[in-house]
C-alpha cells in the first residue's frame, strides 16, 4: 500500500450503487501539500481511475495470461466477447485443468472484474471465463433470455473445443445479477455443472418488480420483459422464464451453493429471501425439509436472528470467514445466510466449488 492512500472497501455494482456484489479496493487520497507527495498522489489516483474505467489491473493482478475473445452465437450469429484467463504455464499437451465460468452482476457488463476471484482461480490453475451474455440487463436479449443462456454455453464450448479442459469439473459462480443467472443455468441446463455457487442472486423477478417498480432496477425489468407484472400475459410469462425459482426444481443433483448476506435486503437490493425461497425449491423438488416460513420471517427482520437456530446453523466455516445465522442442506445442495450484506465471498465460493467433480 503507497503511504498515502487509504485503503478502504466497498461493495459495489455500478459506481454510487450497492448491486454489484464484488468487493473492490478504493483508494482515497490524503491531502498532501508537499509538491512531491501531490505529484506521487495525482499519478497513483490515475493508475486508479485507469483500471477503473478499462477494467485491466497494472501488472494483472491474476498473474495468468488474460485474453479478450469473440465467441459467435448459435442462435443469431452475433460475435459475443468474453475475457479468458489461462494459468501460466498451461500445458496443451497435459492433463484436462478445471474451468470457471464468472458471470457479471445485474447493471455491469464483459469489462467488470473480479479479482480475488481470478487469483483464486490461477493459483489453482483453473482456466477463468467471463462472459458477456448480452450486457446489463435493461434489454429483452438480456436479463436471463434464451440468447443470453446460450451466449455462456457457446463460450464454454469454445473454450473446450481449444484448451483442454476437465469436462468433470466445470463450475460456475456469480453475485447479484451473476446470482440470478448462475442459479437460472443451473435450473435450465443442469447438466453442464460440476458444482455451481450463486450469492445474493435475484430468483423471483416479479417480486424483485414489486420491490424495486420506482428505481431503476424496475424500469430495467420492465425493458427486459416488455412491461410490468400483471400487464399481460405475455409480459407475466416473460417474468416466469427469466425467474430461476421456475427452473430450480431441476437442479436436482448439481451441487449449488446459495448464499446471501443477512443485511442484505435493508442495507442491498435483494432481501434473503430469494436466496432461501430458492432453496427450498430444491429441497421441495427432493423432498427434503425446506426452510420454514416462520425462520424465514424470522431472518428477515432488521435483526434477523433465528428463535431455535439447529446444529448446522451454527456452523463454523473458515473460508466464509463469517458468521453463519442459517445453514441448511438439500440433497447435495446447501443455503447460508451469513453476516454481511450484499456481496460474495470468492474464497467461500472456490472452497465450496473445488470440492466437487462429476461422477466419470
Amino acid at each position: 500500500m503507497h503511504p498515502y492512500f487509504l485503503e478502504k472497501r466497498w461493495t459495489f455494482g455500478d459506481l454510487g450503487s450497492t448491486e454489484g456484489g464484488q468487493e473492490l479496493t478504493m483508494l482515497d487520497c490524503n491531502q498532501k501539500h508537499d509538491g512531491l507527495r501531490i505529484t506521487w498522489t495525482l499519478l497513483f489516483c490515475l493508475i486508479f481511475v485507469l483500471e477503473a474505467r478499462t477494467g485491466w489491473a497494472a501488472g494483472d493482478a491474476a498473474s495468468g495470461q488474460r485474453m479478450r475473445i469473440a465467441v459467435t452465437s448459435s442462435i443469431d450469429g452475433t460475435s459475443q466477447p468474453s475475457y479468458l484467463i489461462l494459468p501460466q504455464n498451461l500445458d496443451p499437451n497435459g492433463h484436462p485443468v478445471p474451468l470457471l465460468v464468472s458471470l457479471h452482476s445485474w447493471s455491469a457488463d464483459v469489462e467488470q472484474r473480479n479479482l480475488a476471484l481470478e487469483r483464486l482461480t490461477i493459483q489453482r490453475g483453473w482456466i477463468y471465463l467471463f462472459p458477456h451474455f448480452r450486457g446489463p440487463n435493461q434489454h429483452p436479449d438480456a436479463c436471463g433470455s434464451v440468447k443470453a443462456q446460450q451466449d455462456i454455453l457457446d463460450a464454454v464450448d469454445w473454450v473446450r473445443q481449444r484448451y483442454l479442459v476437465d469436462s468433470r469439473r466445470i463450475y460456475l459462480t456469480g453475485v447479484s445479477g451473476g446470482g440470478h443467472m448462475t442459479m437460472l443455468m443451473v435450473g435450465r441446463h443442469p447438466q453442464r455443472w460440476a458444482a455451481a455457487s450463486a450469492w445474493v442472486g435475484i430468483s423471483d423477478l416479479a417480486a424483485w418488480h414489486a420491490l424495486h417498480a420506482d428505481t431503476r432496477y424496475g424500469a430495467m425489468l420492465r425493458a427486459s420483459c416488455g412491461g410490468r407484472p400483471g400487464e399481460c400475459p405475455e409480459v407475466d410469462q416473460q417474468y416466469r422464464l427469466r425467474s430461476p425459482l421456475t427452473h430450480l426444481h431441476a437442479a436436482g443433483q448439481v451441487p449449488l451453493d446459495l448464499a446471501a448476506g443477512i443485511h442484505d435486503g435493508h442495507r442491498g437490493s435483494v432481501p434473503i429471501r430469494h436466496t432461501l425461497d430458492a432453496f427450498n425449491v430444491i429441497a421441495g423438488a427432493l423432498g427434503q425439509p425446506p426452510v420454514s416460513e416462520e425462520e424465514i420471517r424470522q431472518l428477515s427482520r432488521p435483526d434477523g436472528r433465528l428463535d431455535q437456530p439447529q446444529a448446522s446453523d451454527r456452523a463454523v466455516d473458515a473460508a466464509l470467514g463469517r458468521t453463519i445465522h442459517l445453514r441448511r442442506y438439500a440433497g447435495p445442495s446447501r443455503v447460508t445466510i451469513f453476516e454481511g450484506g450484499h456481496e460474495g465471498i470468492a474464497a467461500a465460493a472456490v472452497d465450496w466449488l473445488e470440492q466437487h467433480a462429476k461422477e466419470p
